[in-house]
């Protein structure tokens, strides 16, 4: 790999998302989506530069915080729902040449919505474009689950016809394995020569296939295939290109589930009356899931920072120790770990916010409600679907005990 050669890594994250609200910064395990891509570009030997081209200042802000360059906001007539991607590269390239006098010799294009890379998937791309230099392009391929010999498209008159025959007959009704293998196009990576963009073209003619793993491929246009994307991210099963570390997964035996308790047990509101007294609201449905998992064996502790008579009230009611007034949580947990005489190995904790984070560390899983605040969705190994006081500590009872009894 020619280590002269300039590499611009681009990734396009307009701010508006029509299947997907603000999808771009939406969290996928505890981190915005474009952070893949971000991290993706700064991992790789061959990148020299990681850019996001975005017209959101919020996006910009996010970007910047993962370590990518904003050097300009992209014009809002190029972030339409029907904008291609050509004006957006060329866009940024004239720039860079105009204000910068940069030009690089290759970009990589880092899409937002696929963002489970294997390691080496950019460097792959990369040194398989210099070593060719007939080619124009590289693009980021998988083998095609449905083979397009047996697509069919319906005409106007409702008939169907075949989509492709390629030279055979009736080859919907040949066996699969004598049809060409066919890829479908991910949205991983495309790795194309400058040149090539200069000629009007994001791919050229000579477009040469990086094989990808059929199980990184995920993009990201529905709620479904966010939460597919997080379920592969926690399994832990595939070496990926991460923004941070790598997500602990629940242990398989549990005994001690530590809860914060405002924000976790409420959804973190107070109501106030004239003398000053405080009401909260928790979800009735938490007591029936601390109920079984207190059948289950599981031991179950609050650690709360406030003092208040309502966190007392409540953990009597269920039947579970409260600490208040706890200012270091961290070594909160480290004593109950201690006085029941608990692993860390075999310990949970449940938390909303940054007061929570340091004893993310004392324990084998760190869980966070889904509104809780970015610094605890970032350290959290888990991110429940449910808020806080809507149903989220009883996500987690059962989450538990469907694991029990699985065992």
């Amino acid at each position: 790999m020619k280590k002269e050669s300039k590499i611009l890594a681009l990734i396009p994250a307009r701010g508006g998302s029509k299947s997907v609200f603000r999808k771009n910064i939406r969290p996928l395990a505890g981190h915005p989506l474009l952070a893949y891509s971000i991290a993706a570009g700064l991992q790789a030997a061959s990148v020299s530069r990681v850019m996001v081209s975005t017209d959101d200042e919020e996006i910009a802000e996010i970007a910047r915080s993962y370590g990518a360059e904003i050097p300009f906001l992209r014009p809002a007539a190029l972030a339409q729902d029907d904008t291609t991607d050509f004006p957006v590269f060329k866009h940024a390239l004239d720039w860079l040449a105009e204000n910068e006098s940069y030009t690089p010799d290759i970009v990589v294009q880092l899409r937002p919505t696929s963002p489970l890379r294997p390691p080496d998937c950019v460097d792959r791309a990369v040194k398989l474009l210099i070593e060719d230099p007939q080619a124009d392009s590289v693009r980021g391929v998988i083998p095609s689950g449905q083979n397009p010999y047996k697509m069919w498209r319906i005409d106007d008159d409702g008939r169907m016809q075949p989509l492709i025959s390629g030279g055979y007959e009736e080859p919907y009704n040949m066996p699969r394995q004598q049809l060409p293998v066919t890829y479908w196009q991910t949205g991983h990576i495309d790795a194309i020569r400058r040149e090539t963009i200069e000629g009007g073209s994001l791919t050229g003619e000579t477009i040469l296939p990086l094989i990808l793993d059929p199980r990184f491929a995920v993009d990201i246009d529905t709620d479904r295939d966010h939460e597919r994307a997080e379920w592969i991210i926690r399994q832990g099963d595939l070496p990926l290109i991460l923004p941070g570390r790598t997500p602990r997964r629940l242990p398989g035996k549990v005994e001690l589930a530590v809860f914060d308790f405002d924000g976790v047990f409420t959804d973190n509101r107070v109501w106030l009356n004239a003398k000053g007294e405080e009401w909260v609201a928790a979800d009735r449905s938490d007591g029936w899931g601390v109920a079984r998992l207190k059948e289950c064996g599981v031991q179950i502790a609050v650690v709360s920072t406030e003092r208040d008579a309502v966190v007392a009230a409540r953990c009597s009611k269920l039947g579970i120790e409260a600490l208040q007034g706890v200012e270091d949580k961290a070594e909160a947990v480290r004593s109950l770990l201690q006085q029941r005489r608990v692993k860390p190995e075999h310990a949970i904790f449940v938390g909303n916010d940054a007061n929570d984070v340091p004893a993310f560390a004392q324990v084998a899983c760190a869980l966070a409600v889904q509104d809780a605040h970015q610094s605890a969705r970032v350290q959290a190994d888990i991110i429940l679907k449910h808020r806080g006081g809507y149903g989220a500590v009883r996500e987690v009872c059962d989450l538990l005990i469907t694991q029990l009894e699985a065992d």
